[in-house]
């Protein structure tokens, strides 16, 4: 973990109220596991407390976020520009665990809850089939087919893609392990057809956070052996660990 002053190299409008932030990140690159975040601040203290927000994507030299704009924060965070700086503490957290991931892999995102998952499908490559759901905009699904075996589209009202919700299109059984992030009603249906079917399920969890290094315990989650905290022992749980 380090507190850097970065640069910003880009921070563009993706769609509507999504953006793409990428900043210099001068450490060696395997530092940074798929499903770790970052606290993000701007300089100027127009907000007190750093915005944890997960790594899209890890190259040499650049971290890639991709962020909603939601809150002061965030607002704050998409008013900055190329060459300014922002404060960024990371990586941080628990992410996914490539060991574990042997085989054929469903990757199941909804909403923002794609943006984590783009790093893990880069590193899985073609054991990768992806699944993106959406209310109606779709955006950065072109991402995921630079690097996916396969990548499902899905749109609530049916304007891009097939028609539905994502946890309509996964056959459980094909798969050795399913990981996902996004909404929770979703990521727990996936978890229940994960059950049905014997396969692990791996779920990234967003929470809010004030501290992001474990010592606030404001990002409480339930588990069987007792709680824990998104930001130390998470994000990624293994769904079985939880109270759901």
């Amino acid at each position: 973990m380090k507190t850097l002053k970065s640069k910003i190299l880009l921070n563009e409008k993706v769609l509507n109220n999504i953006y793409k932030l990428v900043i210099e990140f001068n450490s060696e690159i395997d530092e940074i596991k798929p499903g770790q975040f970052f606290m993000l601040k701007t300089l100027d203290n127009s907000f007190l407390l750093p915005r944890p927000i997960s790594v899209n994507d890890a190259n040499e030299n650049t971290v890639t976020f991709l962020y909603r704009v939601e809150g002061i924060g965030t607002t704050q965070i998409c008013k900055l520009r190329e060459k300014e700086e922002i404060q960024a503490v990371g990586s941080l957290g628990n992410g996914f665990n490539l060991n574990e991931l042997n085989g054929k892999i469903a990757v199941v995102g909804g909403g923002i809850g794609i943006a984590p998952l783009l790093y893990l499908t880069k590193k899985l490559g073609n054991n990768a089939d992806v699944y993106l759901g959406y209310k109606d905009c779709v955006y950065y699904n072109e991402e995921f087919e630079k690097y996916a075996n396969s990548v499902t589209v899905i749109t609530e009202d049916g304007s891009s893609g097939k028609k539905g919700y994502v946890t309509d299109y996964i056959n459980y059984e094909n798969y050795d392990a399913v990981v996902t992030c996004g909404p929770e009603i979703m990521m727990f249906k996936i978890s229940d057809g994960c059950k049905a079917k014997n396969v692990s399920c791996y779920m990234s969890l967003e929470r809010r956070m004030a501290c992001g290094l474990g010592a606030c315990l404001g990002c409480t989650v339930e588990t069987k052996i007792g709680n824990k905290r998104a930001c130390k022992d998470g994000p990624v749980f293994l769904s079985e660990e939880l109270l759901i």
